[in-house]
């Protein structure tokens, strides 16, 4: 599904359908999923779609880079212990129109349901997209539409046993990869107090020959609090 498409094209999938269709010299971009119809003039002399898995933080509205992922369980990390798991993200796609020199985002669309959550203390928390995953020791089975695979090396910097319920993440350090099996990021939790922890993204797949998504958030956007996230309101 990922991929790139010539125009015209019409999609179906089961969950949704995209077409963009010539009317004279102007072309009609519609897409249809659960919760709304998006309908576009566009008006170009040639051009291409690009369908890309994107970072998860963009739907239903665009306030916040952060996402955090909480785990089925909490599990417990023993001292000096460095090894990876595996948990899962919601995935959102981005609709791009390129005319291989320049790419711009043109519609992003989500076939999961949306949440929103606190991190931190109320007064100065911070708000961050919600999703919660089991905690796997190897690669799990996901549809590629919907949930994508995020390999997280978890390294405990500290002389004690430390109990993580969660994960934040910062979108601008993001590094999405695709095929058509898969959606994955690679990423490091390093544990540096009880209450402490940085996580930070690998600009590598979790498998051989994935493609590399387009990054929306490093394109479009600076970040003023830089690319990493420092979890300092508890684990």
């Amino acid at each position: 599904m990922y991929g790139s498409y010539d125009i015209p094209l019409k999609i179906e999938h089961e969950s949704f359908s995209l077409s963009i269709e010539k009317a004279g010299n102007l072309h009609i971009y519609k897409r249809e999923v659960f919760y709304g119809t998006e309908e576009k003039v566009l008006l170009f002399d040639d051009a291409k779609i690009i369908l890309n898995p994107i970072e998860p933080v963009n739907k239903p509205k665009n306030i916040t880079a952060f996402l955090l992922i909480e785990f089925e369980k909490p599990f417990v990390v023993g001292p000096g212990t460095s090894n990876p798991v595996y948990i899962k993200f919601p995935i959102e796609i981005g609709v791009f129109i390129s005319n291989n020199k320049q790419f711009e985002i043109l519609d992003v669309l989500t076939l999961v349901k949306q949440k929103f959550t606190l991190y931190g203390d109320p007064a100065r928390g911070m708000i961050c997209k919600y999703w919660k995953s089991e905690v796997y020791p190897g690669i799990p089975e996901a549809d590629p539409m919907m949930e994508g695979v995020m390999e997280v090396k978890i390294e405990n910097t500290t002389s004690r046993w430390i109990e993580i319920s969660k994960a934040v993440f910062n979108a601008y350090d993001m590094r999405l990869y695709y095929n058509n099996d898969m959606v994955s990021m690679k990423s490091k939790m390093k544990i540096m107090g009880e209450q402490i922890a940085k996580t930070v993204f690998f600009n590598s797949p979790i498998r051989n020959e994935m493609e590399k998504s387009i990054e929306r958030y490093t394109a479009g956007k600076v970040s003023v609090m830089g690319p990493k996230f420092m979890m300092e309101g508890g684990l």
